[in-house]
């Protein structure tokens, strides 16, 4: 039978973090092992790694990028990564890898090809945001980017708050951060006054900003986001209640 090694989600810091303070003890052991890593970008993993307790090794490593240059070719040629039982390394830019991330195609090769798939624990800007809004954590949906001028943005920010008016769920969705301020201005604009909007940006930094208004409240503070790594996440309609953990 064939020997082939696994596949490690390994999560990164979401800024600029000293990784133990975000990543728990045993995924750091875990990263320190690894010789192949698949990575985003080398420069920004080749930091996160020496700050990881790598640093002096950083040579001896092998790296392999995959972003949204790549070619479905170049991912298929990474299965040879696995040969000989070598276990292989996913590292994203920031948080968690596959998710809003490139490395999704990865890892649904190595489903395909019956590589195991290891998740490690670290932290998600997207869930973090949630659970810091107040806003409905069972029934949620994350949208990704939405488009990027401005009448396609607004015709998107309208349709995702019908959805959340109809269904409850809050709407979650990211923006470059060039062009936060720009997407607020949007918001602001097209949505309902009783609509609720959490701003989570720089999440767990010290320099950290999480709020929640409704956006009658949000036209009344004065406000720049900034290009600073931001999350949005929106609701319609007051009077939800939510219970549970998970």
């Amino acid at each position: 039978m064939e020997n082939r090694g696994k596949l490690y989600l390994i999560p990164s810091p979401l800024g600029d973090n000293d990784p133990a303070e975000v990543i728990p003890a045993p995924v750091l052991d875990r990263l320190r092992g690894f010789r192949t890593f698949v990575v985003e970008e080398v420069r920004t993993a080749r930091r996160y790694l020496s700050r990881a307790g790598l640093k002096g090794r950083i040579g001896e490593l092998e790296f392999f990028e995959l972003n949204e240059h790549t070619g479905a070719e170049q991912i298929e040629g990474y299965m040879k990564l696995f040969d000989n039982g070598n276990d292989v390394a996913l590292v994203s830019e920031a948080g968690l890898p596959a998710v809003a991330d490139p490395g999704a195609q990865l890892v649904a090769l190595a489903h395909e090809r019956g590589i195991e798939v290891v998740p490690a624990v670290g932290p998600s800007s997207l869930m973090l945001a949630l659970m810091a809004s107040g806003l409905n954590g069972q029934n949620f949906a994350f949208c990704g980017y939405l488009p990027a001028k401005s009448d396609e943005r607004r015709s998107r920010l309208k349709a995702i708050e019908k959805v959340s008016a109809i269904s409850g769920q809050t709407q979650i969705f990211i923006e470059t951060p060039y062009r936060n301020d720009a997407m607020l201005k949007d918001i602001l604009e097209i949505c309902h006054p009783m609509t609720r909007l959490c701003i989570a940006a720089d999440l767990t930094l010290p320099e950290a900003l999480i709020r929640t208004k409704s956006i009658g409240e949000w036209k009344k503070t004065d406000i720049a986001i900034g290009k600073r790594p931001c999350v949005f996440l929106l609701l319609a309609g007051y009077g939800l209640r939510y219970g549970g953990g998970h």
